[in-house]
């Protein structure tokens, strides 16, 4: 990864739910982070993943549920994580 600085570092207990939101800004786009963004959002407990965004090497923007993973469209930053938030009140009826 290139040069990062981290611009959004969180994490949320919600009784049995963590939520953790990474969000690094690179020092330039790559083909695989066009946006310039690099993130790992979560939702799960202990055991299990609830919901995950991340865009590793090698695999793009992506959301995970559970086991299944999907590709995701990346707009903005905002969009990002009110989808994540979304997904977060629907799969846990909680608000983080």
């Amino acid at each position: 990864m290139t040069d990062a600085t981290i611009i959004i570092d969180s994490k949320v207990v919600m009784g049995r739910w963590i939520v953790q939101r990474k969000v690094w800004l690179l020092s330039e786009a790559t083909d695989e982070r066009p946006h310039g963004l690099k993130f790992r959002l979560y939702c799960g407990d202990r055991s299990d993943c609830l919901v995950r965004y991340d865009n590793e090497t090698g695999k793009g923007d992506h959301r995970h549920y559970g086991e299944h993973e999907e590709p995701y469209a990346f707009t903005t930053l905002e969009a990002l994580l009110e989808d994540f938030q979304a997904d977060i009140i629907r799969l846990t009826q909680e608000a983080p």
